[in-house]
């Protein structure tokens, strides 16, 4: 049910079972549920914290299928279905509202969305640039980056990259040991699909871009802040962002850092105020440190308070907004972080009394990081599910299993240096399921999913060899590692690919982390280049040729064209150039005479959240133009990229870069941008085009065009060029 299905008393569904009821019943059942919500909303009562459900913040996508990518095809002998799942407006008769739940994708929030570009930016925890401020902009401007959810609360619409980021002082095993237990605490509390948190080193943090594509900022050193790294965070809060200060000295003008070794390392009672007045009393381990005003004149406090109970009320925890853009900060002298479990905590009494307010602990957590525009609605992670393996024509699956009876082991198993696959007739649950250790299904009659229908894979995927062997997963660790143990022995017009549904450990870029929630169009595809051949002297291309695949799946359906969905270098697929919709990565190993490379790519087709998907596109253009334009499913979407990236290697192969350039330039987001060198002091230059390799090519102001790449940060790839030593 995905979390879908709210139950009180802490109920736990064992069975849902369907039951034709007459139409008489149904009204009576009707004309009872109305009555007895009437009854509900008259007494009107407070409901505790412990029982209020969680929003929803799932997005249904209802609709038919395109006619363009076949009919909807009915229950097939391969135990697959075509059937949509209902519409939003299909409602079940009786059904009763208990509680307001706010979906994030409701009209309010969605109006809201349409008309700020800003609204959401990033579809994964990749690192992409803000647009530039509009320095015309009011203090109304940025009241309206805030949205308030129905039950009060602000959700984060600024368009910030989904990324917590910890500075934790200098580098040593006790910052590393630190930011291990800070991001625990952190990671309990947030939406852990919805963000990635990473550690911001000293020389990350005054090198790197990372005030851009930040939306909270972790303070959690007690070293003293350096004067060059103070500034690059206040010039941060200036921006409008948000920090979290945990027993660190970083504090703001108008406020000073004061110790009190009487309260160091002590168990203490705090009163803390949350943003709606109300209070909570719980025993907390003080740092020996109060906030007391001090030079730099008063400043006005948020709502977020917290002082200890004693004689001079000792000020812990204060929440200081900071500058118009829309800039916070709450800072603690608590030791909110640390479980009661902690080295710090020594005597059984303390130990007891920080274990029984380890819920409240909790409690003022989640509050100071919903008031600082993090969602803490949370979701426990989903379970491993098994493979499915699933022939894309049904003439490959003789061959396929003949293949794979001479190279499974005795018991079944292929192993590779990442995990291992054991193929198996049938799945029962008590077979076991790790990241390490996979089962496999051969039986193609048992497979039934709500998420991935073959047929219309089938019927959308028009390939010679690519895309031709399916491993299918509900869920899985990620699908960069699935054919490792496959892709060097499996013969090559039995084309590899991997799709998921969700991944648990998703990979970007480098050491990036990828989200992928329901809805993302999650694969990785095993293609084999001869090195000897056009793409084989220009494998950078690839990324390229994939990305460009994608945007072509969508827009060369008649009457999609429009779509603007578009590519940005080296490995993106964007909405317009404003936000990111998902990306490319791509591993390669060349062994004699072949390169064999894994393309992993993901792309939003219909969750609107965190971000932006396709579907969201479509529903835009149809109220723009009146048109009605049907959603698309990511089963659909991945079968005809894989279809369109044949076509393009094909081509690339026959003609080079300059058989696919003119196309790739029409959806390319760059044209004509200008970017600096080496940094935001650096020269000013035009990018004009890649160059025979795949890499950017950029026009100096003395008109000499030259090629530039990356320097290697992970926050954004087009920061930072430089342009490479002439060896």
């Amino acid at each position: 049910m995905e979390d879908r299905l709210q139950m009180a008393d802490g109920l736990v569904p064992q069975k849902i079972v369907s039951v034709h009821l007459q139409d008489s019943t149904l009204k009576a059942l009707k004309d009872q549920a109305s009555n007895k919500q009437a009854q509900i909303l008259q007494q009107n009562p407070e409901p505790s914290v412990e029982s209020k459900p969680e929003p929803d913040v799932m997005e249904h996508v209802g609709g038919d299928d395109l006619k363009v990518l076949g009919a909807q095809p009915t229950e097939g002998k391969d135990g697959t279905s075509g059937r949509e799942p209902a519409g939003e407006g299909d409602v079940g008769v009786g059904s009763i509202e208990h509680c307001h739940l706010h979906l994030s994708s409701c009209h309010e929030c969605l109006e809201l969305e349409n008309s700020t570009i800003e609204s959401v930016k990033f579809a994964s925890a990749e690192k992409i640039p803000d647009l530039p401020y509009d320095h015309n902009g009011t203090l109304e401007d940025v009241a309206d980056d805030i949205c308030l959810d129905r039950e009060g609360r602000k959700v984060n619409i600024t368009g910030r990259a989904p990324n917590i980021l910890f500075y934790m002082g200098s580098a040593s095993q006790e910052s590393l040991g630190r930011f291990q237990e800070v991001r625990s605490v952190l990671a309990d509390c947030v939406d852990t699909e919805s963000y990635t948190l990473y550690p911001l080193s000293r020389e990350s943090a005054l090198r790197d871009p990372w005030s851009d594509n930040c939306l909270l900022l972790v303070i959690a050193t007690r070293e003293a802040i350096p004067e060059d790294l103070s500034q690059k965070f206040m010039a941060y809060l200036s921006q409008g962002g948000k920090v979290l200060g945990l027993c660190s000295p970083f504090t703001l003008s108008g406020f000073q850092v004061t110790s009190k070794s009487v309260l160091r390392e002590t168990v203490q009672n705090l009163v803390f105020s949350k943003a709606d007045q109300t209070h909570v009393k719980l025993s907390v381990l003080s740092s020996g440190y109060v906030y007391e005003e001090g030079p730099g004149g008063h400043l006005s406090l948020g709502k977020l308070q917290g002082h200890l109970e004693n004689e001079d009320k000792d000020r812990l925890i204060v929440q200081v907004p900071f500058g118009p853009r829309g800039g916070e900060a709450v800072l603690c002298q608590a030791h909110l972080e640390l479980p009661p479990s902690s080295s710090v905590v020594q005597a059984q009494e303390d130990f007891n009394l920080l274990k029984s307010s380890n819920t409240r602990r909790y409690e003022v957590l989640r509050e100071i990081l919903t008031t600082l525009g993090l969602n803490c609605d949370l979701k426990r992670a989903p379970a491993l599910t098994p493979l499915y393996l699933l022939p894309a024509a049904e003439e490959i699956w003789d061959p396929l299993m003949q293949w794979l009876g001479k190279h499974v082991d005795p018991e079944g198993v292929i192993k590779s240096s990442k995990l291992s696959l054991k193929f198996l007739s049938s799945y029962t649950s008590n077979i076991e399921i790790t990241p390490s250790a996979l089962p496999v299904v051969t039986d193609v009659e048992s497979f039934l999913s709500e998420n991935f229908n073959l047929q219309i894979y089938r019927q959308n995927l028009q390939t010679k060899r690519l895309g031709k062997v399916i491993l299918f997963a509900e869920v899985t660790p990620t699908t960069m590692n699935l054919l490792d143990g496959l892709m060097f022995e499996i013969p090559q017009e039995m084309g590899l690919i991997a799709i998921a549904v969700r991944q648990t450990q998703g990979k970007g870029r480098g050491s990036n982390a990828w989200l992928s929630p329901m809805g993302c169009a999650v694969s990785t595809l095993l293609v084999s280049i001869p090195l000897r051949s056009q793409l084989g002297q220009r494998i950078p291309f690839v990324q390229h040729l994939m990305s460009l695949a994608v945007v072509e799946a969508v827009r060369s359906i008649p009457e999609y064209q429009d779509i603007n969905l578009r590519v940005k270098w080296p490995n993106d697929i964007y909405y317009s150039n404003f936000m990111k919709l998902g990306g490319v990565l791509v591993n390669s190993t060349l062994l004699g005479e072949t390169f064999y490379i894994l393309i992993g790519c993901g792309f939003n087709v219909s969750n609107s959240n965190p971000t932006i998907c396709i579907n969201d596109l479509v529903t835009e253009y149809n109220k723009q133009h009146r048109a009605e334009l049907k959603p698309f499913r990511t089963d659909d979407l991945i079968a005809r990229t894989v279809t369109v990236l044949e076509k393009l290697i094909d081509t690339f192969q026959d003609k080079g870069p300059n058989g696919i350039l003119p196309l790739y330039y029409k959806y390319w987001v760059h044209s004509g941008q200008r970017v600096r060198l080496g940094g935001l002091e650096g020269p000013e230059v035009w990018i004009v085009g890649l160059d025979d390799s795949g890499f950017l090519q950029v026009q100096q102001e003395d008109g000499e065009i030259v090629t530039v790449h990356p320097d290697g940060n992970s926050f954004d790839m087009l920061r930072n060029l430089i342009i490479p030593k002439q060896q």
